[in-house]
């Protein structure tokens, strides 16, 4: 065919790699198969012919005849598998350990000759080549050069083109070499001689205490360094770091400037606090209590203004992941304007540092990634880095994980991946520019892939040559870091041995000079844990009342919405019934007052952010603070538009997450804390999913490292006949978990102590007493008569730990027997025992809040009623479950003589029936005992 030429550009200029691998593939089958090809591509090759590629550094252009189209296009394939499979044979592993697999990067493997790929232009295998590149051949061993180095990358999983373009042009330039001044090597060595010189001093001067060094991935500390440093020229306001425990230390002391004194004095047991810097750039927190010194965290105030905080973590590995995000979260948000929140996704963002064994194998790790785009947790990215020391405890990977790279879970969130040699400290420089820029361009997140190993066992008291002798022979025959540096140094002339060894001999001194200024300190004598009075003396009665007129006004602008504005004709109907309990119609039911409750907290300037599965309409259909146009599907927040609010509202709907939505929302809390934050369970026992949140953060935090917290969690409980997944919130776990004035768990039974309780936690937010609240809420009991408040109940009082029973307990000397019950237990009761006539016997206390235990207020209750004779509780959960065991020793206490008894159900394994007429039959059971006289 001719080869005709249009008097336009061609196209073809345009085409490079892949993409041009394909036009040239559809251009060999055209010439043979015409009507195989695409219309519109058939009409280019027909007008622009073969394609037409300028040379690099010439005027004239270089056409690629049909016959060499073979050959490449087998050269710009082979480009691309050096892009997507260079990271197989990159020198990424210090030890030398890993098999390499070069074969598919190799001209030979697409049957080209190196006198083929010197045909090849260089403008078709990349753009933008260096000038030093000339032809295929010299593009081939560039790429190679670029890929199979220290530095490997993977971006080929992700959609974006514009993104793996970006990815592809910042690898492939100079612009992410690292030319280091003379200078700054050596401070660079210096640098790594202080991070292995204080591990060295803990090893000689602790010996066999533990600390889990960060050797054999002393580079995480100048990694951490590079990003910090890059976060100060972009005036970055907070970076919230999150790690386990694996070179904490080191972090602490060398990131966040925590002086030696500090923490040699606690290897030591001597008092740290003279230590402290005078100017506050340093804050530590602690609870009376305590944790182990490698759990703890600080805040560092640099001179710069950047602030770097390190969260306080447990030893459960990643679950500190969803707290620094929820942290970053509230640091990126201003609350103090209505409406939604102002986010600056520049202004905070957080470091999460993993575990190589960790990564892959806890699932808080991809809950944490699945919600890292979403609206209402997207933080704007987080920089990963997986602290990879190729081993977990005495576990080699390949009994690790069914993946060829601890990291490759990333990958399934469009996350690029680049993996970096750790004993090449300049290489990990490059690599946490580029993360850097990468979260600042994109806005999302990216993983670095820190590829070291561990010096000693897992902690310093193993002996690693019993379990992993192959690995840890190499180990102990291996350089550290520091060394090869010096090494290279040396050999560039930048300075000799000699001179690296006095470094380290200036470091070991500068070190032991603070150690003894630590032993000129006695050391700590045992004391008892003291406990904050704020703390102890618990909640105050605070008024919690709002005027009449004030809820009136903000009910009707929350039922009042745009003309235009479409809501559903069902709900619409619902939600202006709202206006009959200010007419005298009707009660104010459980999610009305909560409503009016979070209206007036916006109104006294509390922000709150509502999280949970379906929370924005509720689960049981009942709140609905975000509405929909029925045509149009635009949502409506009438929040938003009340008048005199001072503070910001969100309900967000969340992902099908329970433990990584908690972590987040607690860390949203310590972060910020004046917002009201809630979070709401589909169904309570969905809770399950969260246990070690609750354990090892939000109910003990306090105690453990001093960080206060209001978190709200909201347990939908109730036992309706739905079975053993949707009956119980498992209350007997809060409860466990309760002691030190830690939280307040409550189980209501009326819509105006919700209102009051949560208008009280609000009130509280900022206090030294504030403590997290824990509600059962109701399920059916949401729209019951019984549960119901007139207007009068929210304008005035308080919350109120017990409610005794209307109609009951008139005739004080008559009363034998007293109930307690909580939640629907009690209404279930109150339903039973109706306006009281036949019941002058009987009197019922309804326990609101279950902890702190409200004992002064029961006895005086009892003291009321002398010829009472038993104490009985009854509840709807099983007796081994629910409250009664938690209650008993409290009963105890103020029974003074009294009979206590328990009616409920026996002990069970399974919180509730499977059978709803089972259900029914066994609830009448128990209030039918409950309520006889015997």
């Amino acid at each position: 065919m001719s080869n005709n030429r249009a008097t336009g550009v061609s196209p073809w200029k345009s085409f490079s790699g892949p993409n041009l691998g394909y036009v040239m593939e559809m251009y060999d089958l055209y010439t043979q198969s015409p009507d195989e090809v695409e219309p519109e591509l058939a009409a280019l090759f027909k007008e622009y012919g073969a394609p037409v590629i300028s040379s690099p550094g010439h005027n004239a252009t270089a056409q690629v005849e049909p016959d060499q189209f073979g050959k490449v296009l087998a050269a710009v394939q082979l480009a691309d598998a050096i892009r997507t499979h260079g990271h197989l044979a990159a020198d990424i592993y210090p030890l030398n350990d890993r098999p390499q697999a070069a074969e598919r990067i190799e001209p030979s493997y697409y049957g080209l000759s190196e006198q083929d790929l010197r045909e090849v232009p260089a403008a078709l295998l990349m753009k933008n080549a260096p000038s030093n590149v000339s032809n295929g051949l010299d593009a081939i061993n560039y790429l190679k050069s670029v890929y199979t180095d220290k530095i490997a990358y993977e971006f080929s999983h992700i959609v974006s083109t514009e993104e793996r373009q970006w990815l592809q042009s910042r690898i492939e330039s100079d612009s992410l070499s690292i030319q280091l001044p003379k200078e700054e090597k050596v401070e660079l060595l210096k640098r790594l001689t202080k991070i292995e010189g204080f591990e060295k001093f803990l090893h000689r001067t602790f010996v066999g205490a533990k600390r889990f060094s960060v050797e054999g991935l002393d580079t995480l500390v100048v990694l951490l360094d590079e990003l910090v440093r890059q976060s100060e020229v972009k005036s970055v306001k907070e970076v919230l770091i999150g790690m386990a425990h694996r070179g904490r230390l080191n972090v602490l002391t060398h990131v966040l400037n925590k002086p030696y004194e500090m923490m040699f004095g606690e290897f030591a047991h001597v008092p740290t606090e003279s230590f402290l810097p005078e100017d506050g750039s340093l804050e530590m927190t602690r609870g009376w209590f305590g944790d182990v010194k490698y759990h703890m965290g600080a805040t560092y105030k640099a001179p710069s203004g950047l602030k770097l905080k390190l969260a306080y973590n447990p030893s459960h590995l990643e679950v500190v992941n969803p707290v620094v995000n929820g942290q970053t979260r509230a640091a990126q948000e201003i609350t103090t304007t209505s409406g939604a929140p102002e986010q600056d996704t520049n202004a905070a963002y957080s470091i999460v540092i993993h575990g190589d064994a960790a990564f892959p194998g806890q699932g808080i790790v991809p809950e944490t990634f699945n919600y890292s785009r979403v609206r209402g947790y997207r933080t704007g990215g987080s920089i990963h880095i997986i602290a990879n020391n190729m081993i977990g405890f005495t576990t080699e990977y390949y009994d690790s994980r069914s993946t060829f790279y601890s990291s490759d879970l990333a990958k399934g969130y469009e996350v690029p991946v680049i993996h970096v040699n750790a004993d090449s400290p300049e290489a990990v420089l490059a690599v946490a520019r580029l993360a850097f820029e990468y979260r600042s361009q994109f806005g999302k997140d990216v993983l670095i892939d820190l590829l070291g190993y561990r010096r000693f066992g897992h902690n310093e008291m193993d002996e690693p040559l019993v379990t992993n002798p192959t690995m840890y022979h190499s180990i102990h025959n291996h350089p550290t870091v520091r060394e090869i540096y010096a090494h290279k140094l040396a050999s560039e002339n930048v300075l000799t041995l000699e001179e690296s060894v006095k470094f380290d001999e200036e470091t070991f001194k500068m070190m032991q000079e603070a150690y003894d200024r630590v032993k000129e300190l006695p050391q700590t004598e045992y004391q008892e844990s003291v406990i904050p009075e704020a703390v102890l003396n618990g909640y105050p009665e605070v008024p919690t009342g709002v005027e009449r007129e004030r809820l009136e006004k903000m009910n009707q602008e929350l039922l009042t919405w745009p003309s235009e504005f479409n809501v559903f004709k069902k709900l619409d109907r619902i939600l202006k019934r709202r206006e009959e309990p200010f007419k005298g119609k009707g009660k104010i039911d459980w999610a009305h007052a909560e409503a009016l409750a979070f209206g007036t907290i916006l109104q006294d300037g509390k922000p709150i952010r509502l999280t949970g599965q379906d929370a924005q309409r509720g689960t049981f259909a009942h709140r609905n603070l975000v509405l929909h146009d029925e045509k149009t599907g635009e949502e409506y927040v009438p929040m938003h538009h009340i008048s005199d609010s001072n503070a910001s509202f969100m309900v967000y709907n969340s992902p099908l997450t329970e433990s990584a939505i908690v972590g987040y929302e607690f860390g949203y809390t310590i972060e910020n804390e004046d917002a009201l934050v809630l979070w709401e369970a589909q169904y309570g026992d969905f809770a399950n999913m969260a246990q070690v949140m609750f354990d090892q953060f939000v109910s003990s935090s306090r105690s453990k490292w001093g960080q206060k917290s209001g978190l709200v969690m909201l347990l939908p409980h109730g036992f309706e006949g739905q079975g053993p997944e949707h009956s119980s919130a498992r209350l007997e776990r809060y409860l466990q978990l309760a002691g030190e004035n830690n939280w307040t768990v409550a189980n209501l039974s009326s819509a105006a102590n919700y209102y009051h309780i949560l208008r009280r936690q609000a009130t509280m937010l900022g206090e030294e007493s504030i403590r997290p609240l824990v509600i059962v809420s109701p399920k059916s009991l949401l729209r019951h008569p019984l549960v119901g408040a007139e207007v009068e109940d929210l304008t005035e009082g308080h919350f109120q730990t017990i409610l005794e029973q209307p109609g009951l307990g008139g005739s004080p000397k008559k009363v034998e027997r007293v109930l307690f019950a909580s939640g629907k237990m009690a209404i279930d009761l109150a339903d039973r025992v109706k306006d009281g006539k036949g019941f002058e016997w009987l009197h019922i206390v309804r326990v609101e809040q279950l902890y702190p235990f409200p004992s002064e207020k029961i006895k005086a209750i009892l003291d009321r009623y002398p010829n009472a004779k038993e104490l009985v509780w009854v509840q709807e959960e099983p007796k081994n479950m629910g409250s009664w065991s938690f209650a008993y020793p409290y009963l105890q206490e103020i029974a003074d003589g009294k009979d206590i008894r328990y009616v409920g159900r026996i002990v069970r394994s399974s919180p509730a029936e499977g059978d709803a007429d089972s259900h029914k039959f066994e609830q009448n059971r128990i209030i039918d005992e409950a309520v006889t006289r015997s």
